[in-house]
């Protein structure tokens, strides 16, 4: 299957999941209605309008990452400015993490603006071929805007569970009448508090999952091949098993690979799919996937 006919089945299932994610809002709103509700949905867009809009700064200074000077890595600099060239978009500003886990995330919120990261361990125990393709599945994130999406995602996702919070506030103290046969009643109202939030961050989660395969994808066409990142997240799998790290769960979305340990039930609340399926579509791209048909030059977004 080819990386173009991926990208856009991969940017239709994102913004159904995101339709889902507003619909669930509306009906959620509707159903409650309030000029109190609406201050706290007013609060959630607000946190989430300014994570977006600081999220480079925020994310960078979590992980305590600090500029990566052209002369400590030529070949890297070197890498990045042909990598963003073929990507169509402005090489982004690089640092580096003092981690031994091999990992890497970009961030910021439009081209322009952007950062990557990427680890101690990434540059020192990962080949030169590999620490590229990484690059290029970050500069994928940055092309797609994904920062925005993702943004916009976590936005509706905690205004649906402020409408929750709220409905609780009511139904514990009392805000609702036992004999009320109104539009949720007490059976609906129990469902709104437990069901929706949970459904909110399963769809939002959704679209992260998305936008790395989709990523992958950009990743693929700016190389080339899908090979170079196939065996750079096999590496990257075998890395972050056997070297933990301490990361903040709240950014953990960020970094190509799963920086935190995953099994059993943490794997349904899963912000990245698993390594396995993302190599699987990787291998099975066509090779004769060129940079000279990419066209990502030609359809970059305007800045």
């Amino acid at each position: 299957m080819s990386t173009t006919a991926v990208s856009l089945t991969t940017r239709l299932r994102t913004w159904l999941f995101v339709a889902g994610l507003t619909a669930l809002l509306i009906a959620a709103g509707a159903l409650v209605g309030g000029a109190f509700l609406y201050v706290f949905v007013a609060l959630a867009v607000l946190m989430n309008v300014g994570g977006y809009w600081f999220s480079d700064r925020i994310a960078l200074g979590a992980s305590r990452a600090r500029p990566l000077a052209e002369r400590e890595a030529p070949a890297l600099h070197a890498a990045v400015a042909d990598l963003s060239r073929r990507a169509g978009i402005p090489a982004p500003r690089l640092y580096v993490i003092p981690s031994e886990q091999p990992n890497a995330f970009a961030t910021g919120r439009n081209p322009s603006t952007s950062a990557v990261a990427v680890t101690h361990g990434l540059l020192e125990h990962m080949p030169a071929e590999s620490v590229r393709a990484v690059i290029a599945h970050e500069l994928a994130h940055i092309r797609n805007r994904d920062v925005l999406v993702s943004s916009v995602a976590a936005m509706i996702a905690g205004a649906v569970a402020a409408i929750a919070n709220v409905l609780q506030l009511s139904f514990l103290f009392g805000g609702q009448d036992e004999d009320d046969g109104g539009p949720l009643g007490w059976v609906g109202t129990i469902a709104l508090i437990v069901i929706a939030p949970l459904a909110a961050l399963l769809l939002q989660l959704a679209v992260s999952r998305q936008r790395e395969y989709l990523a992958d994808a950009t990743a693929a066409r700016i190389l080339g091949t899908g090979e170079p990142l196939a065996d750079a997240l096999e590496a990257l799998e075998r890395g972050t098993r056997a070297i933990p790290t301490a990361v903040n769960p709240a950014f953990a979305s960020l970094y190509i690979a799963n920086p935190l340990p995953r099994a059993g039930v943490a794997a349904l609340f899963a912000t990245h799919p698993t390594i396995h399926e993302r190599v699987r579509r990787l291998r099975g791209y066509r090779s004769e996937v060129r940079v000279a048909d990419m066209e990502i030059g030609a359809s970059a977004p305007s800045r």
